[in-house]
């Protein structure tokens, strides 16, 4: 989860700089169309296992359209959220993934990571209102920080999905099938947009966001996210969200963006205080124990 917040970063700071160069939808069918590709590659090369995917195929597409509709609305969301406000609206995720984690599967959150979930949430939103208190209190945030709201909320259900749903297939195989079922979501909800884009038109700079967020950030990121899903509770997953603002504002700075004023850095600081905190193993001596024995990759 940590290699998943920083590859998951750079999809703020290119995806800001390209947002308004392609429609989301049709980026992101494209992306997952590859990123099912490059899966279904390495499945191939080990051995196939196709077959389980038919298995209750509705599944797939549950968390498919869950993260389809995150990933279009973080694109358009993009088009006028600063990428680091769009990372911090992203931190908000601990806290809705703690509320979808009792719902589907009853995961009781402890007064400790109840404590950390709204530190952690203070210091995103300081960072969403660019510590401008008298926006805070007016609650003024912009239409793409509200827009991606939404897609975070999918994402958040989509944590506490993966363990809901998951019948016992090995990790590679469920994450195949999610990315094939949020590829064919895409490639309907976007039909259009993929018809009216000028692909030779585009710049260079599309080009490389299209491959990092189909190579890294996706086929990547989505593994990586439902292995740590079914071996940690959703609330622990999503913490390590909460790191995602600095590895964007990183990022940023690589770019030759400017750096931050010194009051926004201290919602950052907030939010690793908080993830520090939800990592922390509440009973000493348990940190060992696994929930359930890992299947096979």
């Amino acid at each position: 989860m940590l290699a998943f917040s920083a590859l998951v970063a750079g999809s703020f700071s290119l995806g800001g700089q390209i947002a308004n160069e392609i429609a989301p939808a049709a980026l992101n069918a494209v992306r997952f169309a590859l990123a099912a590709g490059v899966i279904g590659a390495v499945l191939a090369v080990r051995g196939g296992g196709f077959g389980a995917v038919i298995v209750a195929p509705w599944r797939y597409l549950v968390l498919g359209g869950l993260f389809a509709t995150y990933f279009v609305t973080m694109f358009e969301g993009l088009k006028t959220a600063p990428p680091v406000s769009a990372a911090a609206v992203f931190t908000l995720t601990p806290v809705m993934a703690a509320g979808f984690g009792w719902l589907l599967l009853r995961q009781v959150t402890t007064p400790r990571i109840a404590l950390a979930l709204a530190v952690g949430a203070v210091g995103a939103l300081w960072v969403i209102f660019r510590a401008d208190l008298s926006a805070l209190l007016a609650f003024e945030i912009g239409r793409g920080e509200w827009v991606f709201f939404w897609g975070c909320m999918c994402h958040a259900a989509y944590t506490p999905a993966v363990r809901w749903l998951n019948r016992g297939e090995p990790v590679l195989i469920f994450t195949f099938g999610t990315l094939l079922a949020c590829a064919f979501v895409l490639l309907i909800w976007g039909w259009h947009d993929l018809r009216a884009t000028d692909w030779g038109g585009l710049r260079p700079l599309v080009w490389i966001t299209l491959f990092y967020v189909s190579i890294i950030a996706s086929s990547t990121t989505v593994f990586l996210v439902q292995y740590a899903t079914l071996r940690l509770p959703s609330s622990k997953v999503m913490a390590y969200t909460y790191l995602t603002p600095s590895w964007v504002i990183l990022w940023e700075i690589a770019l030759g963006q400017p750096v931050p004023g010194l009051l926004v850095l201290g919602g950052i600081v907030l939010t690793i205080l908080a993830l520090w905190m939800l990592l922390k193993d509440e009973t000493p001596g348990l940190s060992k124990i696994k929930e359930r024995e890992p299947e096979p990759l």
